[in-house]
């Protein structure tokens, strides 16, 4: 994946959460989003889901530029897989009819052929004996696995996930975590925001750290992690990584 950012700004209201972003990564298999909290980090991925129009800027995802206009976009959010904090999953309906609906209402599959592909994914992630079970049946692990699964069965050319483990006990994040480096295990690209900087770690091909809105530092996984030169980065690493 390359993805390149020159002068991207967002602003909601008074307030600026991306301060003219310039980025280059031209060759990034699994992309970590760190940082405080209220960094910008959701943001920039929501832009990249193309959810969020910026105020400036452009964006460009493995050379070709991402348009901002509605048309264009519909077209780039059914490539892109997006995993949110929260699940999003439909309560009334079962993780299979959660996955099923979007094969067929946005990517056009017949229903017999949707739901074949659901049931493949839900096997290959072992969640097939859940299938028929609704979201308030299912542990939030689990119910976020489905989430995974439903981003994974479209095939998208990128996953973003947006804090994923954030409202997950240990246990559960666990799984989360677990299932996501499988994802990149077998060379998927993904984007991930997390605060479980022991995973991104040990995930992550390329390290942004976003602060205030502003890219602060930007390296190598391996680079950052263990040489940040800049010393707020060195600060919140040492600090986030005790514990």
């Amino acid at each position: 994946m390359r993805l390149h950012l020159q002068k991207l700004t967002k602003t909601f209201g008074r307030h600026t959460v991306l301060r003219a972003i310039d980025l280059q990564i031209e060759r990034g298999h699994a992309v970590v989003l760190i940082g405080p909290s209220g960094g910008g980090k959701s943001t920039l991925l929501r832009v990249l889901a193309g959810l969020e129009y910026p105020d400036a800027g452009d964006v460009r995802i493995d050379d070709q530029p991402l348009v901002f206009r509605e048309d264009e976009l519909r077209a780039h959010r059914r490539r892109i897989g997006v995993v949110f904090q929260t699940m999003n999953l439909f309560p009334h309906l079962t993780a299979l009819e959660n996955i099923t609906l979007p094969l067929v209402r946005v990517h056009g599959m017949d229903s017999a052929a949707a739901r074949n592909t659901a049931l493949e994914h839900l096997r290959r992630f072992r969640l097939d004996d859940h299938a028929h079970k609704k979201p308030a049946q299912l542990s939030g692990g689990q119910r976020q696995r489905v989430a995974i699964v439903r981003a994974v069965a479209i095939r998208p050319k990128l996953l973003l996930f947006d804090e994923p483990t954030s409202a997950l006990d240990p246990e559960m994040t666990a799984e989360v975590l677990d299932m996501i480096g499988e994802l990149r295990a077998e060379g998927r690209d993904l984007i991930l925001a997390t605060h479980h900087l022991a995973f991104a770690r040990t995930v992550a091909d390329y390290a942004i750290f976003l602060a205030d809105g502003q890219l602060v530092e930007h390296a190598p996984g391996d680079a950052l992690f263990a040489a940040p030169r800049d010393p707020a980065v060195a600060r919140f690493l040492e600090r986030v990584l005790n514990y």
